[in-house]
C-alpha cells in the first residue's frame, strides 16, 4: 500500500459537477494507463482536505466508480482500482501525444492562450462527435 498515485483537481468553471468531474479523472488516468489495476485512490478525508469540498460529493463519485465496476472499497482502508480502461490503443498514445504537443505550441504562437485553446477543442470535438454518430 503505498501513496495514492493520482491528485483530483477542480474546474470551477467548466459546468461539470465537482462529483462527475473526479469520476472522470479517475476515467481518463485509468484510460492513460497512469492508474492500474489496485492502485489506492486518495481516501476521501485527503480529497476533503485538498479541494475543501464535501465528503459526501467524494462519497458519491467513489461509489459511481464502484457502479461502473472501476473501483471498490475496502472498510476502513480504502478505495482501490479494480479495473482498467487501456485497451490496446495505449501504444498510440506517445505518436498522438507528440502530435497534440506540436499543434498546441502552433496554437499558442497563433496567439490562442489555454482557455481559447481549450473551447476550440471541445467545440470541435463535440462536432465531429456527432458528425460520427449521424
Amino acid at each position: 500500500m503505498g501513496e495514492p498515485v493520482i491528485e483530483f483537481h477542480l474546474d470551477a468553471k467548466s459546468g461539470v459537477s465537482p462529483y462527475l468531474q473526479l469520476v472522470q479523472q479517475v476515467r481518463h488516468a485509468l484510460r492513460l494507463g497512469l492508474l492500474s489495476e489496485g492502485d489506492q485512490l486518495p481516501t476521501v478525508k485527503e480529497v476533503v482536505a485538498r479541494l475543501a469540498i464535501n465528503p459526501n460529493t467524494v462519497l458519491k463519485a467513489y461509489r459511481e466508480l464502484e457502479h461502473e465496476g472501476l473501483a471498490a472499497a475496502r472498510q476502513g482502508v480504502g478505495t482501490f482500482v479494480t479495473a482498467t480502461l487501456t485497451g490496446t490503443s495505449l501504444a498510440a498514445h506517445g505518436p498522438l501525444r507528440l502530435e497534440l504537443r506540436r499543434w498546441l505550441a502552433k496554437a499558442r504562437r497563433a496567439g490562442l492562450d489555454d482557455e481559447s485553446i481549450e473551447a476550440l477543442f471541445t467545440t470541435t470535438f463535440r462536432t465531429v462527435s456527432q458528425e460520427d454518430i449521424a
